[in-house]
C-alpha cells in the first residue's frame, strides 16, 4: 500500500510550496462501501488512480465571467485532484470516507461560487460535501452536494455543484446563472428513452404500468391518469417500453429486478436503508413463497381454527417447513436477508413481534370502546365525521344507482341516547358517522363476484359525557339482486352482550365495518393522500426549483425516498396481482377505486384545520389557538395534529419571509411561477382546471402551500403509517377481507355461529395465507430505518448559510421538543380517555421523534417507507 501512495504521489506531483494554496476538504462514500462484490470495480479505480485517471474539481467564481459561446458564465479554476485514493481504505461498513483536495489560489477566481467535478474512475460515488478551508479573504466555504457522480463519459455536460447561500432567480450572480439553467435543463431531460441508473432525468408519466397483460390477461389493469374516467397523480417516468400486448401500457420488470426499477439515483434509498428495506422487498415475492406460506397452517390448510392460533405467530411463533422450495430460496437469497425474511429463532420457527394493541390485554379490542377510539386515535383517524342529518344520507346518483335513503330509524338509537332527542343529539355534536358507503356501492357487485364478500357500512356514534364514543348502530347493505338501479338491500344492526348469539353477530357487524376501513385506510388515507399526491411536488421540485432556491432548500428534506418507495410499491404492492390486491378486499378494482376518490380530491383541503372542519370534526373559532374548536376535546389525532401543524406553518413563515418581503418577489420569482404551474397542469394535470388551486400570488398563498406540501409529506403520512403494525399487526383487529356474508338462521353457518363463534369469526375475516402475508408486509412498512432524519432534524447542520433561516429551524426544533413534553404528559392524564383506552396503548403517532425500528411513534421528514 505504501508503494502504490509513493507511486501515486509522484505521478500527481505534490510540490505545492511555491503557490499560494488552500485545502478542500471531501466526504464522499465509494460504491464498494455498498456493493460488497465490486471488488473489481475497487481494483480498477486504484488502477485509473495510478495511472493519472482521477477525480477532478474546478472551482467556478462567483464574481468573475469570462464570455463563451454559451453566454457569459463564471470563469473556471485550474484542476484539483482528490488526493490519496489509493490509500484511503474504507471498511466494510457501512461509511463514509474523508479525501482532501489542494486548490491553487487564482486572483481571478476570487470567491468561489459553484464548482464543476469530474470523475474519470471506472465506477460511481456518492458526493456529499465540499468544505474549502480559509479561502483567502472568505473563510470556509461549504457545498451541500448530496448526489451520486457517474464516470464523466456517462454525462453530456459537466457536474456541477453550488455553494449553500440561496438565492432567488433574480438575485442570482451573473456568474452562475447560465450554470443554475442548464442544471435544471438537465434534470427535466428530453422526454423520450428507455431511462438508464445514471440519468439525471426527472419526468411524468401515467399509472400506465400497473397491470401486466403480456402475462395474463387477468393481470391487465386501466391506465390511472390522463383521462375523466379514471384520473390520477403523476409518478415518475422510467421510459420502458410498452407491453407487447397492449401499447398503453408499460412493459414490466421481472420481479427477481424490483430494485432496478428506475428512479434518479439521488432519489434511490441510500445504503442503510436499502439494507433495511430489502426485507420488505423479500417478504413481497409472493409468487415464491405462497406454497411455503400455505404449509404454514395445521389442521385446516387456510384457516385459523382459535384465537390461540393466531397468538402463535407471536408468543411461540409457526413452525417454517422444509422443502425443496425454500432450500431453493435459501440458495439464492443471503442469510442475514433470508433471516430478516422468514424471522427465525434459528430452529425454524417464524415470529412477529407483539402488536401493542394485544401487548396488555389479549381481548380488549374486541370491546365497543376500543372499536369506537380507534376512529379517534388509530391508524386511521381522518374518516370520521359529524353527523349533520338524521337519516343519513348519499351523494350517489339516483339514475344509475337508486334509492339510497338509510334504513336507520330513530327506534334503532334514541334509547342510547342518553335522554337525548336524535335532534338535541344532532344539534348538540354529539351524533358521529363512520361512512363506507357511497364508496363501495360501485364495486361491490364486482368485488363480491369474488371470493370475497363485503357490505357497504354505515357506523353511527354516540359521544358520551366523558368524551368517549359509543357505536350506536351498524347498517350492512349489499346490491340489490334485481339491478344497481333498485338501490340495496339494508340490515341494521344494534350493540349486544358477549357471550350471546346476538353478541356474535354484533361482533360479526363491527368486523365488516373494519373490514372496509382497512381498504380505505391502505388505498386512500394511506396510499393516495400522502405516496400518490406528493410524487408529483417531488418531480416537479427537482424540474423547476434549482437547488439555489430557498423553496428547494424548504421542501427537498421532505421528499427524501419518496420517489424510490412509490417506484418499490408500483412494482410489487399495488401492482396487479401484487400485495395489495392479494391482502386487501377490493382485489383487483384496489387502484381503480382509489381514482374514483381522487376525483374529489382538493389540495387546499389537506391543510389539517380545512380538512377537519370539512369533516364536520371542528369548527372555525378566531379564539381558539390554532383558529379551530375540536367538537371532540379529546381527538388525540386531531389534537396532536394541530400541534404539528402549527409549528410547521410558524416554521414555514419565518422561512419564506426571509426572502419573500413582499407578494411582489413572490409574483416575479420566474423559476417558482413555473413550478407551480408545472404541480397544476402537469403533475396534477388530471386537476388543472380546478378553480381551488392556491394562484401563488401572495405570499399567503406560498406559505400556506408549502406548509400543506411538508404536513402531507411528514405528519399525516406518519399518523397514517407508523400505527399500522402496532394496531393491525393482530388481523383479527383490522381485517383486510371478508369471505362470507352473515350468516343466515336456518343455515349451517348460522349453528357453527350458535357452537364455535370464534371459529365462525375467524372463518369470516382475513384467512391465514392473506394474515401471514399481510403482517409480514405492515411489519416492514409501520418500522423507521436506522438512518431515518425526523421532522425538525437536517442531515447536515450547514443546509444553508444564511443565519435567519437557521435561528427559525432551531426555533421549530425547540418547539417540536415542548410538543413531545406535552404528548406524553397528556398521554400519563387519566382524564384524557381517548389516548390510551381499554388496550392501555399511549397514542405516540404524533410524537415528532424516534429511535430506529417498530416503535409507533416518530414523524419522518418524508415519505419514505
Amino acid at each position: 500500500m505504501d508503494m502504490f501512495h509513493k507511486i501515486s504521489k509522484a505521478i500527481s506531483g505534490d510540490n505545492h510550496q511555491d503557490k499560494k494554496t488552500f485545502r478542500g476538504r471531501v466526504v464522499l462514500m465509494k460504491k464498494n462501501v455498498l456493493d460488497f462484490n465490486d471488488l473489481n470495480a475497487s481494483i480498477l479505480d486504484r488502477v485509473h488512480e495510478l495511472f493519472g485517471n482521477k477525480v477532478s474539481l474546478q472551482l467556478i467564481s462567483a464574481v468573475n465571467t469570462h464570455s463563451s459561446e454559451k453566454g457569459l458564465r463564471g470563469k473556471i479554476g485550474k484542476p484539483a485532484y482528490l488526493e490519496d485514493w489509493i490509500t484511503t481504505v474504507t471498511p466494510l461498513a457501512a461509511g463514509e470516507s474523508v479525501f482532501d483536495c489542494t486548490f491553487d489560489w487564482e486572483d481571478d477566481i476570487g470567491m468561489p461560487g459553484a464548482f464543476l467535478i469530474r470523475n474519470f474512475h471506472h465506477s460511481e460515488f456518492y458526493l456529499k460535501t465540499l468544505t474549502l478551508e480559509n479561502v483567502p479573504g472568505h473563510g470556509n466555504i461549504h457545498f451541500d452536494c448530496n448526489s451520486w457522480v457517474y464516470p464523466a463519459e456517462k454525462y453530456k455536460t459537466d457536474r456541477v455543484f453550488f455553494t449553500n447561500q440561496s438565492y432567488l432567480p433574480s438575485e442570482t450572480p451573473a456568474t452562475l446563472l447560465q450554470y443554475r439553467e442548464e442544471e435544471l435543463v438537465n434534470l427535466r431531460g428530453n422526454g423520450s428513452g428507455k431511462l438508464e441508473e445514471w440519468d439525471r432525468v426527472y419526468d411524468y408519466a401515467y399509472y400506465n404500468d400497473l397491470g401486466e397483460p403480456d402475462k395474463d390477461p387477468k393481470y391487465a389493469r386501466p391506465v390511472l391518469g390522463g383521462s375523466s374516467e379514471y384520473p390520477y397523480p403523476r409518478r415518475g417516468r422510467t421510459g420502458r417500453p410498452p407491453a407487447k400486448t397492449d401499447a398503453k401500457s408499460e412493459s414490466r420488470l421481472p420481479l427477481i429486478l424490483s430494485l432496478n426499477i428506475y428512479v434518479p439515483r439521488d432519489e434511490q434509498f441510500g445504503h442503510l436503508k436499502l439494507s433495511d428495506f430489502l426485507a420488505y422487498a423479500l417478504k413481497s415475492i409472493a409468487q415464491v413463497l405462497l406454497p411455503e406460506f400455505e404449509a404454514l397452517a395445521d389442521s385446516t390448510p387456510t384457516e385459523f381454527d382459535t384465537f390461540e392460533d393466531v397468538l402463535k405467530l407471536y408468543e411461540g411463533g409457526v413452525k417454517l417447513p422444509e422443502g425443496p422450495l425454500l432450500d431453493n430460496v435459501k440458495e439464492k437469497i443471503p442469510f442475514e436477508l433470508l433471516k430478516e425474511l422468514i424471522r427465525t429463532d434459528g430452529e425454524g420457527y417464524a415470529r412477529f413481534p407483539m402488536p401493542k394493541v394485544i401487548k396488555e390485554d389479549k381481548s380488549a379490542w374486541r370491546t365497543d370502546e376500543e372499536f369506537a377510539r380507534e376512529m379517534l386515535a388509530g391508524v386511521n383517524p381522518v374518516n370520521i365525521s359529524l353527523l349533520k342529518e338524521f337519516p343519513p344520507t348519499s351523494t350517489l346518483d339516483p339514475k344509475t344507482y337508486g334509492d339510497h335513503s338509510s334504513s336507520i330509524t330513530r327506534y334503532h338509537i334514541e334509547n342510547s341516547l342518553d335522554g337525548l332527542t336524535i335532534h338535541q343529539a344532532i344539534h348538540a355534536h354529539r351524533l358521529f358517522i363512520l361512512d363506507h358507503h357511497d364508496m363501495l356501492v360501485p364495486y361491490m357487485r364486482r368485488i363480491n363476484a369474488t371470493s370475497t364478500k363485503i357490505y357497504a357500512t354505515r357506523t353511527l356514534l354516540f359521544l358520551k359525557e366523558d368524551g368517549t364514543l359509543k357505536p350506536l348502530v351498524i347498517e350492512l347493505s349489499l346490491p340489490h339482486p334485481e339491478g344497481d338501479q333498485y338501490g340495496v338491500i339494508s340490515k341494521v344492526y344494534t350493540p349486544a352482550e358477549d357471550g350471546t348469539v346476538e353478541g356474535t353477530i354484533w361482533q360479526l357487524a363491527k368486523a365488516y365495518v373494519a373490514v372496509n376501513d382497512s381498504g380505505v385506510h391502505q388505498l386512500i388515507s394511506h396510499w393516495l393522500n400522502t405516496h400518490a399526491v406528493i410524487e408529483p411536488f417531488v418531480i416537479a421540485t427537482n424540474r423547476q426549483l434549482s437547488v439555489l432556491h430557498p423553496i428547494h432548500k424548504l421542501l427537498h428534506p421532505h421528499f427524501r425516498d419518496t420517489m424510490s418507495i412509490n417506484a418499490f410499491g408500483r412494482q410489487i404492492l399495488i401492482n396487479g396481482g401484487g400485495i395489495l390486491e392479494q391482502t386487501v378486499f377490493p382485489g383487483p378494482y384496489a387502484m381503480e377505486m382509489s381514482s374514483l376518490v381522487y376525483k374529489s380530491w382538493n389540495f387546499t383541503e389537506q391543510a389539517l384545520p380545512i380538512e377537519l372542519m370539512k369533516r364536520g370534526m371542528a369548527i372555525e373559532d378566531s379564539s381558539s389557538r390554532h383558529g379551530v374548536r375540536l367538537v371532540i376535546e379529546d381527538y388525540p389525532y386531531a389534537v396532536d395534529g394541530l400541534e404539528i401543524w402549527s409549528a410547521i406553518k410558524t416554521w414555514v413563515e419565518d422561512y419564506c419571509n426571509v426572502y419573500y418581503k413582499t407578494d411582489d418577489v413572490v409574483q416575479n420569482d420566474s423559476e417558482l411561477q413555473l413550478w407551480w404551474k408545472e404541480v397544476r397542469e402537469q403533475g396534477h394535470g388530471d386537476k388543472k382546471n380546478e378553480t381551488w388551486w392556491p394562484k401563488m400570488q401572495t405570499r399567503k398563498e406560498l406559505i400556506d402551500s408549502c406548509t400543506i406540501i411538508i404536513w402531507i409529506a411528514s405528519a399525516l403520512h406518519a399518523a397514517v403509517n407508523f400505527g399500522q403494525f402496532p394496531y393491525a399487526g393482530y388481523m383479527p383487529n383490522r381485517p383486510t377481507i371478508s369471505r362470507r356474508l352473515m350468516p343466515e338462521p336456518g343455515t349451517p353457518e348460522f349453528e357453527e355461529l350458535k357452537s364455535d363463534p370464534d371459529r365462525a369469526f375467524l372463518k369470516t375475516i382475513t384467512a391465514q395465507l392473506q394474515t401471514l402475508l399481510g403482517i409480514s408486509l405492515i411489519e416492514i412498512l409501520s418500522r423507521h430505518s436506522s438512518d431515518e432524519i425526523y421532522l425538525g432534524q437536517r442531515d447536515n447542520a450547514e443546509w444553508t448559510k444564511d443565519a435567519e433561516p437557521l435561528q427559525a429551524f432551531e426555533k421549530f426544533g425547540q418547539k417540536l421538543r415542548k410538543i413531545e413534553e406535552k404528548i406524553s404528559e397528556m398521554n400519563n392524564d387519566m382524564k384524557h380517555k381517548n389516548r390510551v383506552g381499554a388496550v392501555e396503548m399511549p397514542y405516540t403517532l404524533l410524537y415528532p421523534t424516534s429511535e430506529g425500528g417498530l416503535t409507533g411513534k416518530g414523524i419522518p421528514n418524508s415519505v419514505s417507507i
